[in-house]
């Protein structure tokens, strides 16, 4: 069986790289149980296992986000994370599960963007949940996943499954005492506490006040969109600005 499990995972894996992925893991969602049904329901006890998929952003995009009231630089922000980005990954992860299910395993895509419960801005399941539980980075003050090689810059998808998939190797916190995302955050809508998994999220942030923001960006520019939390971490800026930026 192990042998098996092995082979499937290298398949989705490489399945997963042709189709554009750029971060594949897996994960053991056992340990986190109890936050994942209270948030989806107890439906989800039957995918002890999950698949975390990641694209990055375009730093071209990224890099403009300082225009925050520039409705061409927010408009086109908007356009690529959620018509182009979402849909793709959302491709690669109904791949996944079709992977999966031919092999006669249980598996549930989690699409990319959607809120199902819109009074607490909450998705089925949380797709930076199992990103860190599969290794690809720890969850920062501003609440997004962080990589070592991309920082926030990446959205991601889940497939959740019964699949008995081997777990990641989780990551340690480097942000330090580095704030930039709390001191540049336009709704001021974080804490600026350390991540602490038995926490709930409204320690580390107001999610209304995000969202409130939102809001008002898409009545101001006609998109509703943000990233500066996205834009000003230094671990995703791209080499030659942190470089700049030293120099400064």
């Amino acid at each position: 069986m192990r042998e098996s499990i092995d082979a499937l995972v290298n398949e989705m894996r490489a399945r997963s790289k042709t189709l554009g992925a750029a971060f594949f893991g897996t994960a053991d969602l056992r340990p986190a149980r109890d936050f994942i049904t209270a948030q989806g329901g107890p439906f989800l006890k039957k995918f002890p296992s999950a698949i975390s998929i990641g694209m990055p952003l375009a730093h071209g995009i990224v890099d403009e986000l300082h225009q925050h009231s520039n409705p061409k630089v927010i408009g086109t922000y908007h356009f690529h994370i959620y018509h182009v980005v979402n849909h793709h990954l959302d491709r690669i992860a109904l791949e996944m599960s079709r992977m999966l299910q031919e092999r006669g395993h249980l598996a549930l895509p989690v699409s990319a963007s959607q809120t199902l419960d819109r009074k607490r801005h909450a998705a089925l399941f949380s797709h930076k949940l199992a990103a860190h539980l599969a290794g690809h980075g720890w969850i920062g003050k501003n609440c997004l996943l962080i990589t070592p090689e991309m920082g926030p810059r990446v959205r991601w998808a889940t497939v959740l499954t019964d699949a008995p998939l081997p777990p990641g190797q989780l990551m340690e916190d480097e942000c330090g005492k580095c704030k930039a995302c709390v001191v540049e955050c336009p709704s001021k809508a974080f804490s600026g506490v350390p991540f602490v998994a038995s926490e709930p999220r409204e320690v580390r942030m107001d999610a209304d006040k995000c969202y409130e923001h939102m809001d008002e960006q898409e009545r101001r520019l006609g998109a509703r969109a943000c990233g500066m939390c996205v834009y000003i971490c230094p671990i995703g800026m791209p080499k030659r600005r942190k470089k700049a930026r030293a120099r400064s």
